[in-house]
């Protein structure tokens, strides 16, 4: 078995090996993967985080030995939350951009240092969470950095990002993983009967006409929800669903509501 992680800012996964293909997901800078099949230009991998599986250019592949991976992925990893980071590798001048929800592998806080394998960086601005924040607090606070990030399938950053990838890295980065589909993060935690009910960081699902689980967004106070559909957005929200502010009509049926954050 081989082992990657990922030491590029963001890495598209695909559905298939080939690049017209659908990105399905992405990976973010320090997740970890195991390589399950290869070929000349291609890697199907697992991601560890999520266990999502999907290909990625062999370009990309960053391999580290099976002593290294097991080393890194047995502890917890500092998140970033600011939306965009310098990193800079150590005794170098080269220098790249790592969005929000990357992992920083054996993060030393007081010099701001980590590494991946040998390889020594330093990240030169985040934000430390407040040890004060309630993790509702800390969800809301970086939920509402997104606004107006651009809806991508498939995306996982503030560049581009889909309403599953949006709620995701949220929680990711209030220290609570979740999976990466809406329809997979709909099986987590309690139920809710009412929208009045809900309290901030709590989920919302949405469905089609087929009852599919096709949506999801994040509660701020009663009756307004955050959420990615064409941008990050707040709309309102009732019993029915999502009410966009903009067009004046429902876009969103509501099929459930979760609580997933143990008060």
């Amino acid at each position: 078995m081989k082992y990657g992680i990922s030491n590029l800012s963001i890495v598209p996964v695909r559905s298939e090996p080939q690049e017209r293909s659908e990105m399905c997901t992405q990976i973010l800078f320090g997740e970890h993967y195991t390589i399950m099949e290869e070929s000349a230009k291609w890697c199907r991998i697992k991601l560890t985080f999520d266990e999502y599986e999907g290909w990625i250019d062999q370009k990309m592949v960053n391999e580290v030995s099976e002593k290294i991976f097991l080393q890194s992925v047995g502890v917890a990893h500092f998140v970033t939350t600011d939306l965009i980071n310098n990193v800079q590798l150590k005794g170098s001048r080269s220098n790249f951009l790592i969005v929000a929800g990357s992992f920083l592998p054996q993060f030393n806080k007081a010099s701001r240092s980590f590494r991946i394998g040998k390889v020594n960086y330093k990240i030169i601005r985040n934000s430390i969470t407040s040890p004060q924040q309630t993790i509702r607090e800390v969800i809301i606070e970086n939920a509402l950095k997104y606004l107006n990030a651009p809806y991508l399938w498939g995306g996982k950053s503030p560049l581009g990002i889909d309403c599953s990838g949006f709620t995701q890295v949220l929680y990711k980065m209030a220290g609570i993983p979740i999976p990466r589909d809406a329809h997979q993060q709909a099986l987590l935690g309690d139920n809710l009967t009412f929208v009045e009910e809900a309290l901030p960081g709590d989920l919302a699902f949405f469905d089609n006409d087929e009852g599919a689980i096709i949506h999801v967004g994040v509660m701020l106070e009663t009756n307004k929800v955050i959420h990615s559909s064409g941008k990050v957005r707040i709309d309102k929200i009732d019993h029915f669903g999502i009410f966009n502010v903009d067009t004046g009509r429902y876009t969103h049926q509501m099929r459930l509501m979760r609580r997933i954050i143990n008060d």
